[in-house]
């Protein structure tokens, strides 16, 4: 494939290896219904700090595996297929290592087990296996955590995929199960054979590309799906896998891209962040004193919780990312990880720790081994704290450090999608999960070690996340605005935060190019359902060099959009969002490569990069990759939706940027902190407040000769100082 992923025809749900190539044998399904259950003995609880950690955490997201079940049942295709395409394809999703099928036998169920009269019911299995994570090299000091740990976390991200699933299925209407490791009623080797997921071995199972190296969950439900067959017993053969395993079979991932990613020293990510140029400073102007410190109250999604944007917004601001059952399902986790974001150090601080550089590639290391996608580390700079916080109370700095991680949505979930419809609420969700528990993990295990740490996630974060994200080395300010672009993922992340006192030595900001590109791109613009992208220059906004955003047009349309749920329509169709690794296209390698090494040639490639972009239709939806259900979750029942939003790029779509406006809603014109009530924007003000823009130019020569902080880079002050009463603060979706 010379522009297209290898990958492009393969059905998300067949996930990334060659499972439909095996062998199978039919004959297993009798043998193992004749055995009788075992129960798999649960692992001593860890002694290890990380273990520990991971245990907590999958006991939090064990006690989501049962619910109560919707009151009434989803309409449904008759056809089975699309509901194993949605369940298979949400584990998948979920970075389920595997997954398979099964009927459930009354052989898996455990003899004193608590099986209920509900579970009587179940019929089928829905079974995952999650590979343990890489360990650290020897001269890492993060092997000696985690050397002990990996079956742990392997543990703790399947409770969190199967939780989920079990979810998704209770909110259609179907009961539904989930069985992990110590809260478990069935024979989970049983199950994983009889699902074509492994083989017997004699002394335990075993899968053909996995090994021995994996956690075993599933889920036991009644809803109606298609088993999959067990795989025949000498699936095991050394060399089974072949050259065409090597290359990538019916577009699976390819062992070379495997073998690229083992080769990698575990504190990189599986992208060559270490080959972009580093640089002082961010490539776009920061005002480091004039930079304001705002609140939280400030940010448009919180002032529609307040009821700031009209009646509408505040009402669907607490479901317009959460308003399908599987984007449901993972609120509910979510929710129950905020209560353990703090807590208290465990001592004094451990020995090991002296050496800062040796503390960030270990730090590294760790986030890798837990599930992040890239790293980097800096110090906190003063206006990406938060002045206050939603309930108008005063944050004062309390670290120095933070280790902000990226968690790349999926770029084959993204290839399905038109970015605005009903996928893309779970799109975040899954991140923002994931981010929070792997951060969780991490904060648990350094406030062990005797050092303060904080995850800072989405639903509760003291920092704003964008200027971490440049100052820490993982993408440059893009023209979709308040929005960071890395060279090998594009858009398509979300970010995490750990905030910490470790030390560490911090990375430096990046330079590969963006500027110049976006400077001649804009497809996002084009592309943007509500226009809110600028089609204009940069400008200095709250002492930041951007291109602005219609921040309030954007909020708006992701807070109701009636035909999906939130929106990343602009993640879509960036022509970043790519796959850059071994199995990537060539062409498509060869234009990152000279993207980040070339960039001298920028103004002449970049034109004809969009235009090529375009015109192979990248950013075009793929029907191959779809494989939700279209559903929308009402008062606790899942509906046909009203319509869906089927976008495809628009290439004569023409926007006059002469009549595209932009409201400007400076620090001076946010509501106080600690304001409870509604503050009713003012759209009219806020787009008269483009006369006080300045561009980055006139910055640079006001703020060399000593010029005055213009007034509208001052923040509202708080009311009274008091902070919001519990009782009368806007109550979070979150909680």
């Amino acid at each position: 494939m010379l522009i297209l992923p290898r990958s492009k025809s393969r059905p998300f749900h067949l996930g990334p290896y060659p499972l439909e190539t095996l062998p199978r044998d039919a004959g297993v399904v009798e043998r193992e219904r004749l055995s009788p259950p075992v129960s798999i003995p649960s692992g001593a609880p860890g002694r290890d700090l990380l273990s520990r950690a991971a245990d907590r955490y999958r006991e939090i997201l064990a006690r989501l595996v049962e619910g109560k079940v919707a009151h009434s049942r989803a309409p449904l295709p008759e056809e089975l297929q699309p509901r194993v395409a949605d369940i298979k394809g949400a584990a998948y999703f979920m970075d389920a290592s595997q997954v398979g099928i099964c009927r459930l036998p009354d052989a898996a169920w455990l003899p004193d087990s608590d099986r209920s009269a509900e579970d009587a019911s179940h019929v089928f299995a829905v079974v995952i296996l999650v590979q343990y994570p890489r360990l650290p090299e020897p001269a890492n000091i993060a092997l000696s955590w985690t050397r002990d740990a990996g079956r742990a976390v392997a543990e703790m991200r399947a409770a969190e995929i199967i939780a989920a699933l079990a979810g998704h299925i209770r909110c259609m209407g179907f009961a539904a199960r989930g069985h992990v490791a110590g809260r478990c009623a069935l024979d989970l080797d049983k199950l994983a054979v009889l699902s074509g997921l492994a083989v017997r071995t004699g002394d335990g199972i075993e899968n053909p590309y996995l090994g021995r190296r994996f956690a075993v969950a599933a889920l036991s439900t009644e809803y109606g799906l298609i088993p999959d067959s067990p795989l025949r017993a000498d699936v095991l053969v050394p060399g089974a896998m072949g050259m065409r395993y090597w290359w990538g079979i019916n577009g699976a991932q390819s062992g070379r891209e495997l073998r690229r990613q083992a080769r990698r020293a575990s504190h990189q990510s599986r992208y060559p962040m270490e080959s972009v140029k580093r640089v002082k400073r961010p490539t776009t102007l920061i005002l480091d004193a004039e930079a304001p410190r705002v609140s939280k109250r400030a940010a448009f999604f919180q002032r529609a919780l307040h009821g700031d944007l009209g009646e509408k917004a505040k009402r669907e601001r607490a479901r317009f990312a959460f308003k399908t059952p599987l984007s449901y399902s993972l609120l509910q986790a979510i929710r129950a990880l905020i209560p353990f974001q703090d807590g208290e150090v465990g001592g004094a601080a451990a020995a090991g720790f002296a050496d800062p550089s040796a503390n960030s590639r270990a730090i590294k290391s760790l986030s890798y081994f837990l599930g992040a996608d890239l790293t980097g580390i800096c110090e906190i700079p003063r206006d990406a704290w938060y002045s206050h916080k939603e309930d108008g109370t005063e944050i004062q700095p309390y670290h120095r450090y933070a280790v902000v991680m990226l968690i790349d949505q999926g770029y084959g979930t993204m290839e399905g999608a038109s970015g605005d419809d009903w996928i893309s609420g779970a799109q975040s969700m899954r991140a923002y999960l994931r981010g929070a528990e792997i951060a969780g993990v991490m904060a648990e295990f350094l406030r062990g070690s005797g050092f303060s740490a904080r995850p800072q996630t989405n639903a509760d974060s003291d920092v704003l996340q964008l200027p971490l994200t440049l100052w820490a080395g993982l993408g440059e300010l893009s023209r979709i605005g308040e929005l960071v672009l890395n060279p090998f993922v594009g858009p398509r992340f979300k970010s995490v935060v750990l905030t910490t006192d470790l030390p560490m030595a911090v990375d430096q900001p990046i330079d590969f190019g963006l500027q110049t590109f976006c400077g001649n791109c804009l497809k996002c613009a084009r592309e943007c359902p509500c226009d809110a992208i600028s089609f204009g220059d940069k400008v200095m906004f709250n002492g930041y060099e951007i291109w602005k955003p219609d921040v309030e047009r954007c909020a708006r349309y992701r807070l109701t959009n009636p035909k999906g749920s939130a929106c990343g329509r602009c993640m879509k169709t960036c022509p970043i969002n790519k796959v850059v690794d071994a199995d990537g296209g060539l062409l498509t390698r060869a234009a990152s490569w000279l993207g980040i090494h070339a960039s001298w040639l920028k103004p002449v490639l970049v034109p004809l990069a969009t235009w090529i972009d375009d015109r192979v239709g990248s950013g075009m939806r793929n029907p191959v990759k779809k494989w939700w259900l279209d559903l929308e979750f009402v008062d606790g029942v899942a509906l046909t939706p009203k319509g869906i939003n089927r976008r495809d790029i628009d290439l004569g779509r023409n926007v006059d940027p002469a009549h595209k406006t932009i409201a400007y809603y400076h620090a001076n014109m946010m509501p106080p902190p600690d304001e409870p009530g509604a503050v009713e924007v003012d759209r009219k003000a806020a787009l008269a407040a483009a006369a006080l823009i300045e561009t980055p130019e006139f910055a640079r020569r006001r703020t060399a000769c000593g010029g005055a902080v213009p007034m509208h880079y001052v923040a509202t002050a708080a009311r009274d100082g008091s902070g919001i009463s519990a009782a009368r603060a806007a109550a979070s979706p979150y909680q």
